[in-house]
């Protein structure tokens, strides 16, 4: 049996090590470039067609995979001018790995049923490094039977699948997540600034704290970057933190849900990248909590 013919728009740092895996793994896979050319020369030398247009990609394809930032980019690769709608046979399927808002995917979902094709979200989990070992947690929403005509595809590249819900709630369950992510984020930031201006070095916080029940995996990468300086340990910027706590408040206040944490840790992600560092990663929020408060968390003493 014939693998699925694989499109893929959005082969940027998670898109590329995705669709690394789709292409080695049999799947006939047709990309576009956006603006950085380096990855979608890898992956045609792995085996994968370039074409110029989304429309070109969904004419080529079974299943399109959109990894793009928002939902803003992603209704404009699906209707925009030579989108993905322009050139979808009916039996297209559309799988939208991005972190979007639940409202757009529930409307692309309808429109789109309109003509025959099938659109579902499945935003991922977990870092750059695990896209290109195909190790990505993926959180699912469609129907069942939908979810599993992509699945074959989806495995090329995650480890864990969970179903989550119907349409939407695959975005619904990525917020959340980034919310609980990004708090910690806040929340680490928050603690070492008050600990160094107390005497009590970030090396410290982590030796009592790394390995104990406060310990997790986003703890590590976080102060991979605090203590050892890596500013590649965690490659999710301040941008789009900021951007996914937006997106939780529109989520709470159309559901009337109180979210004022949410608005807590909005706002430590809009000061940063109001004073010019949204293209800094999540970790080093940690340095600008502390610059606010006139900390330096490098100093000695």
């Amino acid at each position: 049996m014939s693998k699925q013919r694989i499109g893929f728009i959005g082969v940027g740092l998670m898109g590329h090590g995705m669709a690394k895996n789709l292409v080695e793994k049999g799947f006939p896979l047709t990309v576009t470039a956006n603006r950085n050319r380096t990855p979608v020369e890898d992956l045609v030398q792995r085996g994968a067609t370039e074409v110029t247009t989304a429309k070109a990609v969904a004419e080529a394809s079974d299943i399109v995979f959109i990894c793009v930032t928002g939902a803003p980019e992603v209704d404009q690769v699906v209707n925009g001018p030579d989108g993905l709608r322009a050139g979808a046979a009916k039996g297209l399927f559309i799988v939208d790995c991005s972190t979007s808002e639940p409202t757009l995917t529930r409307r692309l979902a309808g429109e789109l049923a309109g003509i025959g094709v099938t659109f579902l979200d499945a935003p991922l989990s977990r870092t750059p490094k695990e896209a290109f070992d195909g190790q990505l947690d993926v959180m699912a929403g469609g129907a069942e039977a939908d979810l599993a005509h992509v699945r074959p595809a989806i495995e090329a590249f995650a480890g864990r699948i969970v179903h989550v819900g119907p349409v939407g709630a695959g975005h619904t369950m990525k917020i959340v997540n980034n919310f609980i992510a990004m708090g910690y984020a806040a929340l680490y930031s928050e603690a070492l600034t008050v600990a160094k201006a107390n005497g009590v070095a970030p090396a410290a916080v982590n030796a009592v704290l790394s390995g104990g029940r406060m310990d997790c995996g986003f703890y590590q990468t976080f102060f991979k970057y605090v203590v050892g300086r890596d500013e590649n340990a965690h490659r999710f910027s301040i941008s789009n933190a900021h951007k996914d706590m937006r997106y939780l408040a529109a989520m709470a206040e159309a559901t009337g849900i109180a979210n004022p944490l949410g608005s807590a840790v909005k706002n430590y992600f809009a000061m940063a990248e109001a004073q010019g560092n949204g293209g800094k990663y999540v970790p080093m929020l940690s340095d600008e909590v502390a610059r606010f408060n006139g900390v330096d968390l490098l100093a000695k003493g």
